[in-house]
């Protein structure tokens, strides 16, 4: 089998195979000496369920920077009454998960790639399209260093929101733009980092405040897309002050921000998961809003089911692209897939509604999740990764 794309879901994907039994090869844009342009300096948050999977694989372990625990998350929304106040220690845990950096966590990837046993990788390969052989396997065309033609019982997508398999598949998806554009930057205070997550909403998107293990916090910034280029050329005096304006002094004046970056914030959805001898995960099967930090969290456990299936197919035998295979891992995803991305899709768009009407249905909302134990913890559960059918490598037995 075949693995197109090396980053986050596609990386622990080749890395939970390991002892399949399956022959696996990677596909990977970058060349061997660059990291993919995706381990940068944003910040992850990672859920309790991804932080049992990836020290599972013993990739946690291998990570050099410090990590920083969520132990308590604060949300609200500017303009509106009532605010939500989780603390991990009233369900029974430590923290709710853990804030990564992007590039430290693809260095400590790196590093476990590096002694996967039987993996064989395609750097500096791209993608370029689909053809089939006599047996029905899929032949891919690469192009770049390394073969031009690899045959493959079943392809694996793992090549981000704009994936090139998805199209060669004929795979339609959904789109949808929020019209914001997400500033992202690492910024001290004069409050140091206590474990508390903070979620302020507002009418151009979120503005949160992670707590980052190296005494700084991570932020997210939404902006109108309108907006975008102006904030992007603020100085860092300037860029402060309007954090601060969106934000408050929850944490106190803010002292100085790092380089920052710019995502636009596009949700994507593939109408189908799977295809003959093909199946699409992480961003290539969906992109979300990342309020709620839910997309790799959602797009790993996709690798940990499939990687699940393929294993006990191995062990039988069999066919690793075989068609009801492919189905019953469709069937195992849904719901978790359509929860999760209803969820984030629903509260990007709600919190962003500056309308007399929707405030009124968000303060009552806040006030209710603030007041019902019941409805927090099914919150809390989702948000630690607990939706639907939840693969081994997610739970805490995995790591015991």
């Amino acid at each position: 089998m075949v693995v197109i794309g090396g980053g986050l879901v596609g990386a622990s994907l080749a890395i939970a195979l390991e002892d399949s039994g399956l022959d696996v090869a990677m596909v990977e844009a970058a060349p061997a000496a660059a990291m993919p342009a995706v381990f940068d300096e944003r910040n992850l948050s990672f859920a309790e369920a991804t932080i049992h999977a990836l020290t599972a694989l013993g990739v946690m372990q291998r990570l050099r920077a410090p990590t920083g625990a969520i132990t308590r998350i604060h949300a609200s929304r500017r303009g509106d009454f009532g605010r939500v106040l989780l603390e991990a220690a009233d369900y029974g845990r430590a923290a709710f998960g853990q804030v990564v950096v992007a590039r430290d966590f693809g260095e400590a990837l790196e590093s476990r790639l590096a002694g996967v046993a039987g993996l064989v990788r395609h750097r500096g390969a791209r993608f370029t399209g689909f053809g089939l052989d006599d047996n029905g396997h899929r032949v891919l065309e690469l192009a770049g260093d390394g073969p031009s033609r690899l045959r493959a019982r079943l392809v694996v997508a793992a090549d981000g929101m704009h994936s090139g398999v998805r199209e060669a598949l004929g795979i339609t998806a959904t789109r949808h733009d929020y019209g914001q554009v997400l500033m992202l930057a690492r910024l001290r205070a004069a409050r140091a980092p206590d474990g508390t997550a903070y979620e302020r909403l507002g009418d151009d998107g979120p503005t949160a405040l992670l707590p980052r293990g190296d005494r700084a916090w991570g932020l997210v910034h939404g902006v109108a897309t309108a907006d975008a280029a102006a904030v992007q050329a603020l100085d860092d005096a300037g860029f402060l002050a309007r954090v601060q304006d969106a934000f408050g002094w929850r944490i106190g004046r803010l002292l100085s921000v790092g380089p920052r970056s710019a995502y636009p914030a596009v949700a994507m959805r593939a109408d189908d998961t799977i295809a003959p001898r093909a199946v699409l995960v992480g961003n290539a099967a969906q992109s979300i809003h990342p309020v709620g930090a839910q997309g790799f969290n959602l797009g790993l456990r996709d690798a940990m089911t499939l990687a699940e299936s393929l294993s006990a197919c191995a062990r039988g035998d069999g066919d690793p692209g075989d068609p009801a295979l492919l189905a019953a891992y469709a069937a195992r995803r849904r719901e978790d897939r359509s929860r999760t991305l209803d969820f984030s899709d629903g509260l990007a768009r709600l919190t962003a509604n500056p309308g007399r009407g929707a405030s009124l249905l968000r303060s009552a909302g806040l006030v209710a999740l603030a007041a019902l134990p019941g409805l927090q913890a099914s919150v809390v559960g989702g948000a630690m990764g607990y939706r639907g059918d939840v693969p081994d490598a997610c739970r805490a037995e995995a790591v015991r």
